[in-house]
């Protein structure tokens, strides 16, 4: 008997009748006598990729077995797409169906025209969503995490990899979470420029640990400027990784914290004249810890204007992190909770930095 292999393969139409040519290509597939046509997904419409103005579309996950190499698999899924009526145009270009072949097994093809698993399915959550439904558990060959996982990092969102932007990767996170320790071993295997904030030049970050709320819109103005300097769109240059230590956002987070009425009042109308100008993430790496670690190791470097941090503060702001992510739809975001994970480990940041790959492009 032929080898059997679970494969998924991805559906989608937005010309004509969608449900109907979805439905057909099904029953091509499931008339094949090497392919059974075993679980399909849910129906769920989506907007088109890129920037193109065209219908929207259904797609759909099937989950099937059959006894076909995936060379002869791929034929067979182009030869439907052919008999009905699907024409080759410009990349994302409105199409009757489309048929991607997502996994093959645990496999891991790179042949002429065939990539397996598809090399952007992690960032579709079109496409994710598909496969929770039939199999969440199922790991990806590549990024070597489950597609629930996967899917959770995109918030519901699709991406596309674009190298005309500055690849940027911040990390975020709260204070003595370790975020440039961590920003330092990833430079170092992605090849990555370090981008590090700015706490030992800040000549009011003193004060403001000390209590003097006087001088806590200079420390936050400092930080805003500097920030914005460093991340502007005009300074980062397109195809290079940029690794920062943290997120422009966690911005807003602090001075609505540290700030007086007044304050954050004038703050407020100066933020958005900076924000504007920054380069966005294209991945965001958020790390997690208990308050108590954090402050563990914000004793052990030894700071002298972090001496007054308190528990209940870092709580506060480790809150605060998980309000700005919980809608977060800029970018990709890789969780990484510190008490399960060790990325000091060399296995455990090589497979930190193996999935960064697949969220950037260079």
């Amino acid at each position: 008997m032929a080898k059997q292999t679970i494969s998924y393969i991805g559906l989608g139409s937005n010309l004509g009748d969608r449900e109907g040519a979805i439905r057909k290509t099904l029953k091509m597939l499931a008339d094949s006598e090497q392919i059974e046509v075993v679980r399909v997904s849910d129906l769920i419409e989506t907007s088109p990729l890129g920037d193109t103005e065209q219908p929207e579309y259904l797609n759909a996950v099937a989950e099937i077995k059959t006894s076909l190499t995936v060379e002869d698999l791929f034929k067979k899924t182009a030869d439907i797409e052919t008999s009905l009526g699907r024409t080759r145009g410009e990349k994302w270009s409105p199409r009757i169906i489309d048929l991607d072949i997502l996994l093959f097994g645990s496999e891991v093809i790179n042949v002429s025209g065939l990539t397996v698993p598809h090399p952007q399915m992690h960032l579709r959550s079109f496409v994710l969503k598909g496969l929770c439904q039939l199999n969440a558990k199922l790991l990806h060959p590549v990024l070597k995490e489950p597609i629930y996982e996967l899917a959770v990092r995109l918030g519901g969102a699709d991406f596309v990899l674009n190298p005309n932007l500055p690849q940027l990767i911040s990390i975020a996170g709260i204070i003595g979470v370790g975020k440039t320790t961590l920003a330092k071993r990833l430079s170092n295997l992605l090849g990555g420029k370090c981008l590090f904030e700015p706490y030992d030049t800040n000549p009011f970050l003193a004060d403001v640990y000390a209590g003097k709320k006087e001088v806590a819109l200079d420390c936050q103005l400092y930080f805003l400027t500097f920030r914005a300097r460093q991340l502007a769109s005009d300074v980062l240059g397109r195809q290079q990784i940029y690794i920062s230590d943290y997120i422009f956002d966690k911005e807003l987070i602090y001075a609505r914290r540290l700030l007086n009425t007044q304050q954050f009042a004038l703050y407020n109308e100066i933020y958005p004249r900076f924000s504007v100008k920054i380069t966005a993430p294209v991945l965001v790496i958020y790390m997690t810890d208990s308050s108590q670690n954090c402050l563990e190791r914000i004793r052990k470097r030894g700071r002298p204007y972090e001496k007054e941090i308190q528990v209940s503060s870092l709580g506060t702001f480790a809150s605060d992190y998980d309000n700005l992510f919980a809608e977060w739809k800029i970018c990709p975001v890789i969780r990484l909770v510190m008490s399960k994970l060790d990325y000091t480990k060399d296995a455990d940041i090589e497979h930190l930095a193996n999935q960064i790959r697949s969220y950037v492009t260079i």
